[in-house]
């Protein structure tokens, strides 16, 4: 067992940090801003009769086809090793048409899961990625969930965001984009309040929205555009600013292909062997900052001052081995931590911060194998007006020889057929100014992990200081953002990766309770969430942590075990 540092100072800095407990920890009362009204909580209901009949109950919804009601059995869903309870699956489309350009079908397909025994509330999942799925239905959340809003008894809705598949081709759809972008979200949230409302009798008394990634980014395009259909939000790794993120992940392919030793395969630019390289180097230098060497960096915003590639990471003198780093890499390593640049110079998107989980085996995934797979596609066919053709599409080509000012480009451009640029159509309108959201009592609760390879945490940091400023220095009275030491994108990583986040935000909407403190778990074996084969053999497989609200930092006490959350403060 790692030991406490006498070395450690108690400096308060910070960057983001904190989200959710699964014995859902709360704070204190919110009782800072007596002009924000606290709203009612939920109460609960049922619907009678056979589920089977629910589909002749919501026939006649407005533009929606129904096409199944089924019953789901208790247990035939768990979470966590726990039965989720029974429950009535209900699915449709809404929207059909043919898409003039292309000619394919389009339609929102969803899903919307409704309990037997309903507890009032509402969750609208935000699905990832491209979309073009309807996954269940559950509103999960953290990794490896121990449990989720089904499973609280939300009646939860997901869809396919407006088009068939998780590939780019939609992108050649004008409708199709726009309702990948945010408005499908719009046509869905009527139907699916109008449908709960027919159901149990009455329209839900809370609504959340939620998600991770992509599910993220539209969770708060809706704190932005629909504030008054959602009185909570819960984004994890918002990548609201997903084209810009794809811009610059391309770019940084770019930057790693001038040192891959092999040109067919972009992770010999910075190897598995290398990355463990500088990711001990770091918490060398930083472990002991919060008060404990424990393999955790918590205090994130310290470290990048503690923290120097250059002097900290040995330089090869011969051949790469995986104990040193070329000078070269070094240089390009470095310019992709401080940031994607303009051919001119000028940044376009957020620093990332040098943490241990830069060992996690996602991260190579994102910036190896994504630029040349994913973000090309998106940039190239659904954020670039008009698109490129997706027959024929090589995202590898398109990635490593488009300049990345021409790629900027694309993400503002606009033409007849596509009349809002993916800026417009992907990114909340106005994200630091959310008073209509804060003025009704709604609740923003944002997690983000600090190894995020993709959407970059500092990004968050930037939003929420932005948010701050525009509401009189402080937005802890409705929005609170939490970072997660070590974990990657949305999971994984050498973290506390394991929270509920849900149980803490409607308390702090539907009872005043502001989550001052929530209590992370790691996933060692044995974990009845599933096992995260990245937690470090020298922690207790449940190590815990509290996950603090930014700016505080989570820091030994001084006393205590280190694989207990008690024995952190936040400060």
């Amino acid at each position: 067992m790692r030991h406490p540092s006498p070395h450690c100072t108690a400096r308060a800095s910070a960057l983001l940090l904190a989200v959710s407990s699964l014995a859902a920890c709360g704070g204190g009362n919110d009782t800072r801003a007596p002009d924000i009204p606290r709203l009612s909580a939920a109460t609960p209901g049922s619907y009678g009769g056979e589920c089977e009949a629910l589909a002749t109950t919501l026939a006649g919804l407005p533009n929606t086809t129904i096409t199944a009601a089924t019953t789901v059995a208790a247990g035939a869903l768990t979470v966590g090793g726990q039965a989720v309870a029974e429950h009535c699956r209900v699915t449709g489309r809404m929207f059909e048409r043919i898409g003039p350009i292309d000619g394919a079908t389009y339609a929102i397909s969803f899903e919307l899961r409704l309990p037997k025994a309903w507890n009032g509330r509402f969750f609208h999942q935000g699905n990832g990625g491209l979309d073009g799925n309807v996954v269940t239905a559950t509103g999960s959340f953290g990794g490896g969930p121990l449990t989720h809003a089904l499973h609280q008894g939300f009646a939860v809705l997901s869809s396919d965001a407006g088009h068939a598949g998780p590939t780019p081709s939609f992108g050649r759809d004008p409708q199709a984009r726009l309702d990948y972008g945010y408005q499908a979200v719009g046509k869905l949230t009527p139907m699916a309040k109008e449908a709960i409302r027919r159901v149990y009798g009455k329209a839900p008394d809370r609504s959340y929205f939620g998600g991770c990634s992509n599910g993220g980014r539209h969770a708060m395009v809706a704190a932005a555009r629909y504030t008054q259909d959602y009185d909570g939000i819960l984004a994890g790794a918002p990548g609201f600013n997903l084209p810009l993120a794809a811009v610059a992940n391309i770019w940084g392919a770019q930057r790693y292909a001038t040192v891959a030793t092999d040109p067919t395969n972009l992770s010999t630019a910075f190897t598995a062997s290398e990355r463990e390289l500088v990711s001990q180097a770091v918490l060398d230098r930083c472990d002991a900052l919060d008060g404990a060497e424990d393999g955790i960096v918590q205090d994130t915003t310290a470290c990048q001052s503690a923290f120097d590639l250059m002097r900290d990471v040995p330089t090869c003198s011969g051949a790469r081995d995986g104990t040193c780093l070329s000078a070269d890499q070094k240089t390009v390593i470095a310019s992709i931590f401080e940031g994607a640049r303009t051919s001119g110079g000028t940044r376009f998107y957020a620093s990332f911060p040098y943490d241990p989980g830069l060992r996690g085996s996602g991260v190579g995934f994102w910036e190896f194998t994504a630029p040349l797979a994913l973000d090309s596609g998106a940039v190239g066919i659904v954020f670039k007006a008009p698109p490129e053709n997706p027959i024929g599409f090589n995202g590898p080509a398109f990635a490593l020889n488009t300049p990345v000012d021409t790629l900027y480009e694309f993400i503002h451009s606009t033409s007849l057929s596509y009349t809002e640029s993916a800026m417009s159509f992907m990114t909340p309108p106005n994200p630091s100014d959310l008073s209509t959201l804060r003025n009704r009592g709604g609740k923003m609760i944002v997690y983000h992990g600090v190894s995020d390879a993709i959407f970059s945490v500092d990004d968050t940091t930037r939003w929420y200081e932005a948010l701050s400023a525009n509401h009189g220095g402080d937005a802890s009275n409705f929005a609170r953002v939490f970072r997660v030491p070590g974990m990657g994108h949305c999971s994984g990583g050498p973290s506390t990766d394991q929270f509920d986040v849900i149980t803490p935000l409607v308390q702090w909407v539907e009872q005043g309770v502001a989550p001052d403190r929530i209590v992370a778990s790691a996933r060692g074996a044995g974990n009845p969430g599933g096992t995260n084969t990245e937690v470090p053999g020298d922690w207790a497989a449940d190590r815990t942590r509290p996950l603090c609200p930014y700016p505080k930092v989570a820091r030994y006490s001084g006393s205590g075990s280190l694989e207990s959350a008690e024995s952190f403060v936040c400060q």
